[in-house]
């Protein structure tokens, strides 16, 4: 069984760690958001300081892996998560300070991420082919897919809890996991090689941009519907009158996509890479058409759970592609440039679904995520032969 396998060659400790490592990043945003309107008592600069938040992330993700490559991920991953903390303490002291010191702070956080999910990708790349079983990559890919979309319900509700006690309660826990889990991860389970400075003779190979770009536009599309589909729960909860309901159908949809991921480790080794990324964007198009269609009909929460299960094995493909278009020596480079699509996509998501919602309620905002994954599709056709492992 894959997942058996997985726990053989990785070892036990490094799933309940792992998982804890990356759920700071999960609780960042809305950490951020929860402290920071609390000390403003205005929703409009927390967003805008959280926007700035996303935008350093999209630019810090990419130098943390150039860094990770050339020096290994031991020390870069450890100094990441160690300055990431100190971000952290810099923006609850710059809470109770003026609000340009507040976005500084916020964006520092941002840059400083430490970038657990990508960092650890390549980690089960070296690590089954160390092992010579290399037909266990989907399996672990799968995965942390699994793992991702479970700690963006667990971070979430976590940070809900805690911010009923306080405002200050999220960001102090997330320092927490930084430095009792990220930190200890880092230590323990990273690559501690880096490659030293290349000579002329032996620089390293170049990244294979057009293919590349082809995949991180693909991931902007993702977080584009991602953000989309934020902005239509909390139309809904607004509508119904229940606030609280935005967050249980947002885990509604991210236990779907879990599920979906996990699935993803049995799928037959003759479905190719290419194949994956075309069928699997035609299915998250599939999903996003049947969420503008039959919201109307059986309402958003019953309307999620047949969508949800088209999201992972989507952005599972899009890892896997990566990971075979680039070189060995640039893998977490072009890991991180990939997610760096994510919060760019979220951020162009929200404020487009944001304005339709406007005007057009929820229809609008899912009209947002039906077109993006219609783009998305007509990027995997496009792109198929661009982006081919």
């Amino acid at each position: 069984m894959s997942y058996r396998s997985l726990l053989r060659i990785a070892g036990p400790g490094f799933f309940p760690l792992g998982f804890l490592a990356r759920l700071p990043y999960a609780c960042t945003a809305l950490s951020t958001l929860v402290l920071l309107q609390a000390s403003t008592r205005s929703y409009a600069f927390a967003g805008l300081a959280t926007a700035a938040q996303s935008l350093a992330v999209a630019v810090g993700g990419p130098l943390v892996g150039a860094l990770a490559d050339r020096h290994g991920h031991r020390s870069v991953a450890s100094a990441a998560a160690l300055a990431n903390f100190g971000a952290w303490a810099a923006l609850l002291a710059a809470s109770q300070g003026t609000r340009a010191s507040m976005v500084v702070a916020a964006a520092l956080v941002g840059l400083t991420q430490p970038q657990v999910g990508p960092l650890v990708r390549v980690h089960w790349a070296r690590l089954v082919r160390a092992h010579d079983r290399q037909h266990l990559l989907t399996a672990a890919l799968s995965y942390e897919a699994t793992a991702d979309e479970l700690s963006f319900v667990a971070g979430p509700a976590l940070v809900g809890l805690l911010a009923s006690v306080s405002p200050f309660a999220p960001a102090v826990v997330t320092m927490s996991l930084i430095a009792g889990a990220t930190l200890p991860f880092a230590l323990r389970h990273a690559h501690g090689g880096g490659d030293r400075q290349p000579s002329k003779q032996h620089r390293k190979p170049p990244l294979p941009w057009r293919p590349l770009a082809v995949v991180c536009l693909a991931m902007v599309a993702m977080g584009a519907v991602f953000g989309a589909l934020q902005t239509a729960v909390t139309v809904y909860a607004d509508t119904i009158g229940e606030p609280g309901a935005a967050g249980l159908v947002y885990a509604e949809f991210g236990v779907g996509s879990a599920l979906a991921g996990a699935a993803c480790a049995w799928l037959p080794g003759r479905f190719s890479l290419r194949a994956r990324y075309v069928w699997f964007a035609a299915a998250l198009c599939a999903g996003t058409a049947w969420l503008l269609v039959g919201t109307p009909l059986v309402s958003l929460p019953v309307a999620v759970a047949p969508a949800s299960l088209t999201v992972a094995p989507y952005m599972i493909s899009l890892y896997a592609l990566t990971e075979r278009l680039a070189p060995a020596e640039r893998a977490t480079t072009a890991m991180t440039v990939l997610c760096a699509g994510g919060p760019l996509g979220t951020a162009a998501g929200l404020a487009a679904s944001g304005a339709l919602a406007e005007s057009h309620g929820l229809q609008g905002a899912l009209l947002v995520a039906f077109t993006v994954a219609a783009g998305a599709l007509l990027l995997a056709l496009a792109g198929r032969r661009v982006a081919h492992p």
